[in-house]
């Protein structure tokens, strides 16, 4: 089994380009897919996610993404320090 290759947004967004340049030429979606090496479900979550946008926007979603994700794991670590002096606080150990 080959090795899951990971694309940068600015990848995507240039494949994005590329398939909707030979997707307006004619060429079915399979065959676009097959040229970009892509799967087509690979191809139609890029579309979702980043259909439309600009690179610099794209660049920022991922940025906010990981901004996000390191502040939802300092909460929950605040929250389980929480918990732990509440729990030594009333004895309970």
């Amino acid at each position: 089994m080959a090795k899951r290759q990971r694309h940068t947004p600015e990848q995507i967004i240039s494949k994005l380009r590329e398939a909707e340049v030979k997707t307006a030429k004619g060429t079915a979606i399979a065959q676009v897919c097959k040229d970009l090496a892509i799967t087509e479900q690979t191809y139609h979550r890029w579309r979702k996610e980043y259909g439309g946008m600009k690179l610099d926007q794209a660049k920022r979603l991922k940025q906010l993404e990981g901004e996000n994700a390191r502040l939802k794991r300092l909460l929950a670590d605040a929250e389980l320090d929480k918990a732990i002096l509440k729990e030594a606080a009333s004895g309970k150990y």
